[in-house]
């Protein structure tokens, strides 16, 4: 009878406990569903301005050494620099690009846009070359017919250019946001680092903790200043360039230019057909037709002198994860997804290599893989 007795109020015990953990871990979750759905429509902007505010963070340093460790100044000073460098050019640029679309639908719409007739060349191209010779052939002596019997899919194809432009429109707003964020985190930087540390040590232990934060800096600064930063200085030079020559669509050169620099493919593939349709279609005269194409081919060719001036060593994380995330992200989220995931994707590389290199036993293993 006592056994019976015993049990009972064990087994009611354990129900009690369970009941109780079971109640806190709903909470808990329910607490951080709530939290990530307020913070989810800024998301993005919030991991760029992170990654803006480690990758900067040295710099604003130097700043602040010289203006007497005023840590606020310094970090006002850098974002209203970065947004006059970087910013404002950008939205020019993608700016550009929307005008251009405009342009077209609105030249396709009035039946002004003449398209020159193929080369007997095309249609030798072997598999699609017969294909893309009549297509373009038809366009060039009836594009309004060809609009017509493709009016189902050019439909669908404007709505996603207009769904893309408008994601853009949002990533430029995001931008702005980003770099004063990334200033505000910049300022608490020091308190900033510490929690870092903190909770890297939290989530493992000490030394793990510390190994983590590293290499997560280590990582953004990497990516961010080698591959992104590169790209996006490269191709904002070569769609100034573009603009002052009076290129059309420079938007669309200026996505492709980053695009390419991001995979590590040389931007010349970009600017060699921009120089071709200056030369075609532009009225400068031959001697600021050569200096154009001068800039533009130094523009191509920047990356060359731009990886050793930011980053003095290479990228830990292969092209590929590097070009996916950019990929990947952009398709997610648009033009600042692009930066984001490229960086988060290099950082989930670098973490899960160094967890797959540290062995079973806890130890790091031995060779050239060894993170």
């Amino acid at each position: 009878m006592e056994n019976n007795e015993l049990s009972t109020v064990v087994e009611k015990r354990l129900v009690a406990r369970f009941l109780d953990m079971f109640i806190k871990l709903v909470l808990i979750l329910g607490l951080g569903s709530f939290c990530f759905t307020v913070l989810s429509p800024f998301m993005n902007m919030l991991l760029w301005a992170l990654i803006l505010a480690v990758t900067l963070y040295p710099l604003h340093q130097r700043f602040a050494s010289r203006m007497g460790g005023k840590q606020g100044l310094a970090a006002t000073v850098l974002v209203l620099l970065g947004i006059v460098l970087i910013v404002l050019p950008t939205i020019a640029m993608l700016s550009s690009l929307g005008d251009s679309v405009s342009h077209l639908v609105e030249r396709v719409s009035s039946d002004s846009l003449v398209i020159p007739a193929p080369s007997a060349h095309i249609a030798s191209i072997p598999v699609v070359g017969g294909k893309v010779y009549v297509l373009w052939l038809k366009a060039s002596t009836d594009l309004p017919g060809l609009i017509s019997s493709y009016r189902p899919q050019l439909g669908d194809i404007a709505k996603q250019v207009v769904g893309v432009l408008a994601s853009m429109g949002g990533g430029l707003l995001g931008f702005v946001f980003s770099f004063i964020v990334a200033g505000i985190m910049m300022a608490w930087g020091a308190a900033g680092a510490l929690s870092a540390d903190r909770i890297a040590i939290r989530i493992t232990d000490t030394q793990r903790g510390l190994a983590l934060t590293k290499l997560c800096t280590g990582t953004i600064r990497a990516v961010a200043m080698g591959v992104i930063g590169v790209a996006f200085i490269q191709a904002l030079l070569a769609g100034i360039v573009m603009a002052v020559a009076g290129i059309p669509a420079v938007g669309i050169f200026f996505v492709l230019a980053l695009i390419l620099g991001i995979a590590q493919v040389p931007v010349i593939l970009v600017t060699a057909p921009a120089i071709a349709i200056m030369w075609m279609t532009g009225d400068h005269g031959m001697v600021m037709n050569v200096v154009f194409t001068v800039l533009l081919l130094i523009a191509g060719m920047a990356d060359n002198v731009l990886k050793p001036l930011l980053l003095g060593r290479g990228v830990d994380a292969p092209m590929p994860v590097v070009l996916l995330g950019a990929l990947g992200g952009m398709a997610a989220s648009g033009i600042l997804g692009m930066f984001v995931g490229a960086t988060l994707l290099s950082i989930g590389y670098r973490i899960f290599m160094a967890w797959v290199n540290q062995g079973p036993d806890g130890l790091a293993a031995s060779g050239k893989d060894a993170q």
